[in-house]
């Protein structure tokens, strides 16, 4: 993700209206070999082994980290208490109260923080998350999220620190790929009052690229039905992450459904928005999307967006909330967001733990 983040950078120019330049000067990595590809970024002058190094520097202002979960917390403090300001990737911290503290030092220092979350950034999400937050929906009837991957399926994939417990943290899949699916309904205020979780492993080991096994002891899919209350209405409304959904490649879906209208959008069709109207007859209607972004760029908008554009999009939506100039549009995920998703992952643990409903 930091090569992505550099190659963003690279191609600021094709934004036409983002108030603010960023330039890459740092960057830091425990493995030697994965600092080269850097070394052909003209802006980069330091090459790091110890984030203190690098977060201690004068040239630096802001930090990206992208790290294994185990490693968040105290990367992201230090990054925080050396006065920069911090993108921070998903989950932002290995459990819940790891993303409490280091959301309170965020605070005490006041620093700026925000938290990596792309699929928002795409014109059909945009469309939808709008069309939910109108009004014209009436009342909701019922609300799906979810984000669906299929690579899992193959059981010689080998061992990765996301397979594992103790380095992606008890919650598995939510805290791999949850945000994605949480981070529109939050930002909509849809915070469920109760869920109930079922939460599956699927595979107990893999090849650990030895020659030998590895146990994976994290949760491969989470399901969680929970229902939200809005104007003192009961909605239910379904949040899906799965790393074992057959023929899904990095499916995010949002659908929202309600007695007046409806949106619907899936990454399977990415150019596609679903919408229906109530009249007599309810009929879908779909609109072919094009490059609609938040921020204009030089691309045309007959063209399609791909994630190299909605990466440079969230950071240039990052880059301009810091600076005061966001100027209405839709911004990265907040900490109070990535604490609120943590405390639903901790309810679908204690849910599928004592097979209840737990209520938040």
């Amino acid at each position: 993700m930091g090569r992505e983040a550099a190659s963003a950078f690279g191609r600021w120019f094709a934004l036409l209206d983002c108030p603010v330049r960023p330039e890459l000067t740092a960057v830091c990595d425990v493995n030697p070999a994965a600092l080269e590809w850097f070394h052909q970024v003209p802006t980069v002058r330091h090459f790091d082994a110890d984030h203190r190094v690098l977060v201690a520097r004068a040239d630096v202002d802001v930090v990206y980290v992208a790290v294994p979960h185990d490693h968040h917390e105290a990367i992201y403090v230090d990054a925080i208490r050396a006065g920069k300001d911090l993108l921070a990737e998903k989950p932002f911290g290995i459990d819940l109260a790891s993303a409490r503290r280091i959301r309170a030092e965020a605070a005490r220092l006041g620093r700026f923080v925000r938290v990596s979350s792309e699929f928002p950034f795409l014109p059909g999400a945009r469309r939808a998350f709008g069309l939910a937050a109108s009004g014209e929906l009436g009342r909701l009837i019922e609300i799906r999220a979810a984000f669906l991957h299929s690579s899992d399926l193959d059981p010689a994939k080998p061992i990765s620190w996301k397979r594992q417990s103790a380095h992606c943290g008890e919650a598995g899949v939510m805290n791999d790929l949850g945000l994605h699916v949480a981070h529109i309904p939050l930002r909509l205020g849809w915070r469920p009052a109760r869920l109930h979780a079922s939460l599956q492993k699927i595979y107990r080991t893999r090849p650990d690229g030895r020659g030998g096994v590895a146990p994976c002891d994290t949760w491969d899919n989470a399901v969680l039905h929970s229902t939200v209350e809005l104007a003192g209405e009961p909605v239910p409304m379904t949040l899906e992450m799965k790393r074992m959904a057959p023929t899904e490649t990095n499916t995010w879906v949002f659908e929202a459904l309600g007695t007046d209208r409806g949106v619907r959008y899936s990454t399977k069709e990415p150019k596609t928005l679903w919408t229906y109207r109530r009249d007599r007859e309810q009929t879908w209607e779909k609109t072919d999307l094009g490059f609609d972004m938040a921020f204009r760029t030089i691309t045309g908008a007959v063209f399609e967006p791909g994630f190299p554009d909605l990466l440079m999009q969230m950071w240039a939506a990052f880059l301009s909330e810091r600076a005061g100039l966001l100027g209405g549009r839709f911004g990265c995920a907040t900490p109070d967001e990535a604490v609120a998703q943590h405390e639903l992952w901790a309810a679908a643990l204690e849910s599928q733990r004592d097979r209840s409903v737990v209520s938040l």
